[in-house]
């Protein structure tokens, strides 16, 4: 599970939009561009050109 305190500080490093985290998917996903970011190990994994799209 990813820390409260990251999640407050992470964007999405494609828009700059706010990210949603879901525990059960683990995964990031963006409400403004709804791009998905994998988390493995309690890290996320933020590359742009890996993401799909929701």
């Amino acid at each position: 599970m990813i820390r409260r305190e990251l999640l407050e500080i992470l964007c999405c490093p494609k828009c700059k939009g706010d990210l949603d985290y879901k525990p059960e998917k683990n995964t990031l996903t963006c409400k403004s561009c709804g791009h998905v970011y994998e988390v493995k190990d309690d890290i996320p994994i933020m590359l742009v050109d890996d993401s799909p799209r929701q």
